[in-house]
C-alpha cells in the first residue's frame, strides 16, 4: 500500500509514529524559513511542516494546489492547535515527498470546506463540466458518503427482515405508467423498441408471484419528463414488496427501517410511530397531500359562516378556505401571496386585519356580520391577518395551501426537524379532463379499499385505495400500495381505466397471465432516495446528492450527452432523424 493513514485519522494517539500519507495538496504555505502543506484525502486534512534542511524543501516549494503526493513523515503536536480541523492537535513532519501528478489550476476553488471555511458559490453548469473537481469539495463528498451509509444501512436492515435483494431488467416492454417512456431500439428488427422501466412494478409483482415473498432492489428508474429541482430522467429509487401483508405490517416496516437509517447515517433517533391522515382531511387541514407539519397555520373551511355574505364570491363557493397569519402582513406582502394564489389556480386572495373589536381592510365589512364565529373558527387574534380563498373546494384548498407554505417562508416558521406522516385514504381514480375519462392516481395495479368495491363502476370517484405515501417536511419520499392479485378485479379496473381487452392483452398479457397462476395477497412501497437524501443533507436539489447529474434541461455538460450518432449507426437501427423547423 502507498499509504499507512488516511490524513483525517491522525491524533495525538499517533505521536511520534512513522507514517506514510498520499492525497492532493490542497494549499501551500510558506511561512519563515517553513513550507507547510495541507495535505487532503477524502477523510480530511493534515498539515504536513518541512524544513529548510530537509532534502525535499525545494521539491515541497515548487507544489501546487491539487497537486498529487506521496509523503513519509513523523505526527508531532502543533504548537498551536487549528479547533477548526480534526486533526487540528498534530502535524507530520516530512520526511520523504513523492509528486505523484501534478495538476492544472481548477476553475473554481475546491480547498475551502476541508479548511473549515465557507465554500464559495459556482455556478451550476460549470460545477457539472467539471464534476470530477466539485466532487473534491468537502460537501459534496459528505454527501456521497451519507449517501453510502443509507444504503448500507437499508442492505443491513432488510437482509435482517428476510428479505432478498433481486435485480429486474433495464431493457423491458413499453407499458403506461403516467409518463413518457425512454425507447431503445431494437437492431435485429426494426420498428421495435424496448423501453427503459420508469420502476420495477410489474417485475416485482411478479416476484411475489414467483414466491420470493419478500423482495428489494436499489433500483434505476427512466422517465422522460419535464426535470424540476426533485426530478432527473434516471433516478434511484428503493423499490421494495412484500406478499401476505396488510397496510399496516408495510407502513410499520417501513417506519422502523427510516428509523433505523437515520440512526445509522446521522445518529438520529426518530419518535415512532409516524403520525397519519386520510388524504382529504390533509387536503382540508393544509391543502396539500404531502403537509409540511413543521408549523401550524392550518387551514378552515369557513364557507357555511358566509352563505349570506354580501360578497359574491363567498356568497355562490363551494368552499371558503381560510388562515390567520400570525401578524399584520403590509400591502406588498398580501400583493405577493395573492400573485401565488393565482398562480395556484385561485380567483384571488381575500384578507382583513384583526384588530381589537373589530376587522380592517381589504374585505372586512363583508366579513364584520359574522365576525365572531369567524374568529373562532380561525383562531385569529387581534395583530394578525385573516387570508381567504374561495371557489371549488379542492382549488381552494390548493392554492390556500400554496399560500400557507409562502407564508412560512416569509415569516421563517419552519421548525428544525424531521416531520414525517404517512397520508392513507387516497383515492383509488381521478377524472382526466383531457382524456374525458378515469385515471389512476398511483398506477393501475393499485387495490381498491374492499368496502369500496361496489362502487368501482357506479361511483369510480368515490373508491378509496390500499394506497399511501410517506411524506417528510412536506416533501413525498415514498409512495405505495397493496396490489390487486385477483385477475377478475384486475380486469375490472382496467375496464374502468378505458382499457379493452384488446388492449389489456397487447400491453399487460404477461402480466395477467402471471396472476392467473395464483398470485398471494401483496403489497409494497417505493422511497424516493435522492429525494430523501436531499432532505438529509439539507440540499436545495437532488443534483447535489447524485454523483453525475444531468442539468436542469436533462443534459450532461460533462460529456456532452445527449450527442448526434453517425449515420451508419441509424442505419443500422433502421432508424432516420426528423429535425423539427
Amino acid at each position: 500500500m502507498m499509504r499507512t493513514h488516511y490524513c483525517g485519522e491522525l491524533s495525538l494517539e499517533h505521536e511520534g509514529q512513522e507514517v506514510h500519507l498520499a492525497g492532493w495538496v490542497n494549499r501551500r504555505r510558506d511561512l519563515g524559513g517553513l513550507v507547510f502543506l495541507d495535505l487532503r484525502d477524502r477523510t480530511g486534512l493534515v498539515q504536513v511542516v518541512v524544513r529548510p534542511e530537509s532534502p525535499f524543501f525545494q521539491e515541497a516549494e515548487r507544489l501546487r494546489g491539487e497537486w498529487v503526493v506521496r509523503v513519509k513523515g513523523r505526527v508531532q503536536r502543533r504548537e498551536k492547535p487549528n479547533p477548526r480541523l480534526k486533526t487540528g492537535e498534530v502535524e507530520v513532519e516530512l520526511l520523504e515527498l513523492q509528486v505523484l501528478a501534478e495538476a492544472k489550476t481548477p476553475p473554481f476553488p475546491v480547498d475551502a470546506g476541508w479548511r473549515g471555511e465557507e465554500e464559495k458559490e459556482v455556478g451550476e453548469e460549470l460545477r457539472l463540466k467539471y464534476r470530477y473537481l466539485d466532487l473534491r469539495r468537502r460537501r459534496m463528498q459528505e454527501n456521497l458518503l451519507l449517501r453510502h451509509r443509507v444504503i448500507k444501512a437499508v442492505w443491513d436492515f432488510l437482509d435482517r427482515e428476510g428479505f432478498v435483494q433481486v435485480e429486474t431488467p433495464f431493457l423491458t416492454k413499453s407499458t403506461p405508467e403516467g409518463a413518457r417512456d425512454f425507447l431503445v431500439p431494437y437492431r435485429q428488427e426494426p420498428g421495435l423498441f424496448y423501453a427503459l422501466p420508469q420502476s420495477p412494478q410489474l417485475f416485482k409483482q411478479m416476484l411475489m408471484v414467483a414466491g420470493f415473498d419478500r423482495y428489494f432492489q436499489i433500483a434505476r428508474c427512466f422517465r422522460d419528463e419535464d426535470l424540476r429541482a426533485d426530478r432527473q430522467p434516471d433516478f434511484t429509487q428503493l423499490d421494495l414488496e412484500m406478499s401476505f401483508v396488510e397496510v399496516e405490517d408495510v407502513l410499520a416496516l417501513n417506519e422502523r427501517l427510516m428509523a433505523h437509517v437515520f440512526r445509522e447515517a446521522l445518529g438520529v433517533e426518530l419518535p415512532l410511530p409516524f403520525p397519519r391522515l386520510p388524504y382529504r382531511e390533509a387536503l382540508d387541514r393544509f391543502g396539500s397531500d404531502k403537509p409540511d407539519l413543521r408549523f401550524g397555520l392550518e387551514l378552515k373551511e369557513v364557507g357555511p359562516l358566509l352563505r349570506e355574505s354580501g360578497f359574491a364570491a363567498f356568497r355562490e363557493a363551494e368552499s371558503v378556505k381560510a388562515l390567520a397569519a400570525p401578524r399584520v402582513l403590509s400591502r406588498k406582502e398580501l400583493e405577493a401571496l395573492e400573485e401565488t394564489a393565482k398562480r395556484h389556480g385561485a380567483g384571488g386572495l381575500a384578507w382583513a386585519r384583526v384588530e381589537e373589536g373589530g376587522l380592517s381592510g381589504g374585505v372586512a365589512r363583508f366579513l364584520e356580520p359574522v365576525r365572531a364565529p369567524l374568529l373562532e373558527a380561525t383562531g385569529a387574534r387581534p395583530g394578525e391577518t385573516l387570508l381567504l380563498v374561495a371557489g371549488p373546494w379542492r382549488k381552494a384548498a390548493s392554492a390556500l395551501g400554496q399560500v400557507r407554505l409562502a407564508l412560512a417562508e416569509l415569516l421563517g416558521l419552519r421548525k428544525e426537524g424531521w416531520a414525517f406522516l404517512w397520508v392513507v385514504d387516497f383515492p383509488l381514480l381521478e377524472w382526466d379532463e383531457e382524456r374525458e375519462g378515469w385515471t389512476y392516481m398511483h398506477h393501475p395495479f393499485t387495490r381498491p379499499h374492499p368496502e369500496d368495491l361496489d362502487l368501482l363502476e357506479k361511483d369510480p370517484g368515490s373508491v378509496r385505495a390500499l394506497a399511501y405515501d410517506l411524506v417528510l417536511n412536506g416533501v413525498e419520499v415514498g409512495g405505495g400500495s397493496l396490489r390487486i392479485h385477483d385477475p377478475g378485479l384486475q380486469a375490472r379496473m382496467f375496464q374502468v381505466l378505458g382499457i379493452g381487452e384488446e388492449e389489456q392483452k397487447e400491453k399487460f398479457g404477461f402480466f395477467l397471465e402471471a396472476l392467473a397462476y395464483g398470485a398471494p395477497p401483496h403489497g409494497g412501497i417505493a422511497w424516493g432516495l435522492d429525494r430523501l437524501l436531499a432532505l438529509m443533507t439539507g440540499s436545495p436539489s437532488i443534483r447535489e446528492v447524485i454523483a453525475f447529474p444531468k442539468n436542469k434541461e436533462g443534459k450532461d455538460p460533462l460529456t456532452g450527452a445527449p450527442s448526434p450518432v453517425s449515420e451508419e449507426q441509424l442505419r443500422e437501427l433502421g432508424l432516420m432523424v426528423i429535425r423539427h423547423a
